[in-house]
């Protein structure tokens, strides 16, 4: 049996903070940090126990989360927090019965959401919840750039973000470029999510992606 200087459960954190991996901006190696996302098909009741509304007895709280699988195809979608749960149900609806193991999925519907900023319509896989979210955020673009990355857990979503932070801090001319009034009003109306170009080049990028943006970045700085 191999004996390792280092635990294998440690390489990960390790890797972080030698080499290429540890020459990434701060600012992308912070969105790295691992954060709860907003429950979606539980409510935490945020207490150990609680009086039984029958008895009166004194009772501790299952406050346990439930497992969620997001399949990959979640990724090219905007799914708002949702995903697979799988769970037992009873045959014929009988609890005498043999429970049988069933996979919840959530609805999927194929819409046409239109963005300001980019001036385009993108047909995009979304849920029910999602349709609701957007509605709640005033509009498809405020939802993209509000909800973190963590509650987006969507690739898309976060490309999408990364395309209109970049034409924020650009101020790109092709948005618009017969209508400078409407334009100035987009760039107005979403001034709040403005970040700097450097740092709105990283956003949403995956680990891979990241490292090979900054091994490019290097290689420009050496060449004469």
């Amino acid at each position: 049996m191999p004996l390792f200087k280092y635990p294998p459960k440690v390489w990960e954190a390790l890797r972080m903070k030698q080499g290429i991996y540890a020459r990434l901006p701060k600012h992308y190696l912070k969105s790295l940090e691992q954060k709860e996302p907003t429950p979606v098909h539980w409510r935490p009741l945020g207490v150990q126990y609680r009086a039984n509304p029958q008895t009166g007895h004194k009772e501790r709280v299952q406050d346990v989360p439930i497992p969620i699988y997001y399949p990959p195809v979640s990724q090219d979608g905007l799914w708002g927090g949702e995903g697979w749960v799988s769970g037992y149900r009873y045959a014929k609806n009988d609890k005498l019965s043999t429970r049988l193991k069933k996979t919840w999925k959530p609805q999927l519907l194929k819409r046409e959401l239109y963005s300001e900023i980019l001036n385009h319509k993108f047909t995009i896989t979304v849920t029910g919840r999602t349709l609701d979210l957007i509605d709640a955020a005033y509009g498809f673009d405020f939802y993209i750039l509000k909800t973190p990355k963590e509650d987006l857990n969507s690739k898309l979503g976060m490309d999408l973000k990364r395309a209109m932070l970049l034409r924020l801090a650009r101020k790109d001319t092709e948005l618009y470029p017969d209508d400078p009034v409407k334009k100035e009003k987009v760039y107005e109306k979403y001034k709040q999510f403005e970040i700097p170009e450097e740092e709105a080049e990283w956003v949403g990028l995956n680990l891979v992606e990241a490292v090979e943006k900054q091994r490019q970045l290097e290689h420009k700085v050496r060449k004469p």
